[in-house]
């Protein structure tokens, strides 16, 4: 009888280990991060769409994290341009939305993160695009040296299209 007290209630931990959602399994975590060479494309063609429209522009990828992958400074773009371009793209990849779309937010008057004030590089301007594979934020690429952060985001957009297809 003890037995099969035992081997039942072994049974019925053996079960609730199993049934425990994945979000409170113990181990390693699966991320999702652009290849070396994919990122070096994606800066290099957001740079080289830039010199099409006459900017000298600075341009840099983080990862999920914010963590600096990729960075690529344009014949001409000066050291603030890529300083900029970093704190585009760690904004981006922190609130996981393009950087233009905080600017309209605040610009309408909306509210923006108090963050802006206390987190280190943190850049409240546009040309920083966040990098999603489905709705997973894996980074950013963020663009500066055009007149106006707009064109910085033209910019980075065609980075990104350039390589969106091997995304996988």
């Amino acid at each position: 009888m003890q037995t099969r007290i035992v081997i039942q209630g072994t049974a019925v931990i053996a079960l609730a280990a199993l049934m425990q959602p994945a979000a409170m399994a113990e181990g390693l975590l699966s991320t999702k991060r652009l290849s070396a060479s994919l990122a070096g494309e994606a800066v290099m063609a957001a740079v080289q769409d830039c010199l099409k429209r006459n900017y000298s522009v600075g341009a840099v990828i983080v990862d999920y994290s914010g963590v600096q992958q990729a960075a690529l400074r344009g014949d001409g773009a000066s050291g603030q341009n890529m300083l900029n371009a970093i704190d585009k793209a760690f904004t981006a990849a922190t609130f996981g939305e393009d950087t233009a779309e905080i600017v309209k937010r605040q610009q309408a008057g909306g509210s923006v993160s108090s963050s802006f004030s206390k987190v280190p590089h943190l850049l409240l301007a546009s040309g920083g695009v966040v990098i999603k594979v489905g709705n997973e934020v894996i980074g950013a690429l963020g663009v500066s040296g055009a007149t106006g952060g707009d064109n910085d985001a033209v910019c980075a957009k065609a980075g990104l299209d350039k390589i969106r297809d091997r995304m996988k």
